[in-house]
């Protein structure tokens, strides 16, 4: 399910402040960072987006 674009409009990573891409409908839900030099991906669990640095996941 994807989040409601009121949310996805305040929320920014963690990291590097830019904003987040939803793919909260591909297989494993996450917002991943739009910064070229960033790139982590965050996991959305129980449709809460958790934004922790430590639980992202590095671009492959």
């Amino acid at each position: 399910m994807p989040l409601e674009a009121g949310l996805l409009e305040i929320l920014a990573c963690p990291a590097c402040h830019a904003p987040l891409n939803d793919r909260t409908t591909a297989e494993p839900p996450e917002l991943v960072c739009t910064s070229d030099t960033c790139g982590l991906a965050y996991p959305v669990r129980d449709d809460i987006p958790v934004l922790l640095v430590d639980e992202a996941r590095r671009p492959a």
